[in-house]
């Protein structure tokens, strides 16, 4: 087992290792103040993982109860997390009790949303079961919903005590949530650290690359917690990735918009003279070699015009992440009214395909 530690306001450890899923409770009990939780699971989690989590908690001591809700980016909403906020009111949750989120980024981020407002706030666990949430939504306290307009556009800051990753789940995921995934290990990669690029390209199990990922975020997240400066280097491709998702009726899993949002910054930025040559190659054969999409058909108006909403833009500037050169990438504020024109190279390559 590994443990990372995440120097927050309140400090907890991420730990990583297989068949921790059987040693959950256990785990949990260490850093719980009473021995009462919800554990909250969508219907895809629910059959493969739900009874097993319960029956950890229950050998250690805790009376579980469980929320089971519909899954999907679409039920990433206010109304369902109002459904599990009266379903753990409904079942006497006290302030001392704690929320289990147990699934992919969406269960984390809303479980966490819900954590935050019960009570005014009350401690959770997170057990993600994807790779995209071991490496990178379960790490960092941000928690959301999306509204009509855009993506995790209403949310808080609320970090777990507690952030559990076996790396046997991700042996159940089919395979484009596994790719959605690697989309945000090569995202650290990009951004701080050449050395995961070179693991990435030679071929390393992405199981094996849970610890180095989350040590990146970790690092980060640690010096800023709540995204005042680096952190923000951490939502490379996301500006433009939310807002193909966002045209896609989110019918895309974010991973895939995120694939596409870093090649539209990177080759945009290389266009603009900002990037060093062959970083943006590399990139692409990445994403390729992960299965993931590299262009979109939605034009560079499209994708600019989406972007307007989201929750980065301050005032009439956004604030892009763009790589600089391998391992890189460096903050670049661009006025709104010219964020369409600044893209507009990638019609042709990227985007308008």
């Amino acid at each position: 087992m590994e443990s990372v530690r995440i120097q927050t306001g309140v400090p907890y450890d991420a730990v990583i290792g297989r068949g921790l899923l059987d040693r959950a409770g256990e785990l949990s009990a260490e850093v719980l103040r009473t021995r009462h939780v919800m554990i909250f699971a969508d219907e895809n989690v629910a059959p493969l993982y739900l009874s097993r989590t319960e029956e950890s908690f229950r050998r250690a001591g805790f009376r579980t109860e469980r929320h089971v809700f519909p899954a999907g980016e679409d039920r990433k909403t206010l109304a369902t997390v109002e459904g599990m906020l009266t379903d753990a009111d409904q079942h006497g949750m006290t302030r001392a009790d704690a929320f289990v989120a147990l699934g992919g980024g969406v269960t984390g981020d809303m479980a966490g949303l819900a954590a935050a407002l019960y009570l005014r706030g009350i401690d959770f666990i997170q057990i993600p079961t994807t790779l995209l949430a071991a490496v990178d939504a379960s790490v960092g306290g941000k928690t959301a919903v999306n509204l009509a307009s855009g993506k995790n556009l209403c949310g808080a800051f609320h970090q777990p005590r507690l952030v559990i990753c076996d790396p046997e789940t991700l042996k159940t995921l089919p395979g484009p949530i596994l790719a959605e995934g690697m989309a945000e290990v090569i995202k650290h990669g990009a951004i701080c650290s050449p050395a995961l690029l070179d693991r990435i390209a030679a071929g390393a199990d992405p199981g094996d690359l849970i610890a180095d990922n989350i040590r990146i975020k970790s690092g980060i997240v640690s010096r800023d917690e709540k995204e005042s400066g680096e952190r923000k280097l951490l939502n490379f491709g996301h500006t433009f990735g939310h807002a193909v998702e966002k045209l896609s009726g989110f019918s895309i899993f974010h991973g895939e918009g995120v694939a596409v949002g870093m090649m539209t910054a990177a080759f945009a930025a290389e266009q603009h003279g900002l990037c060093a040559p062959g970083v943006c190659r590399e990139l692409k054969d990445l994403l390729i070699r992960a299965k993931l999409p590299v262009t979109t058909g939605y034009t560079a108006a499209q994708v600019a015009k989406n972007a307007m909403n989201d929750k980065k833009r301050a005032g009439d500037m956004i604030t892009l992440v763009i790589p600089a050169e391998r391992g890189r990438c460096v903050l670049h504020p661009v006025a709104a009214g010219e964020l369409k024109d600044w893209i507009s190279c990638c019609d042709g390559e990227v985007t308008g395909r």
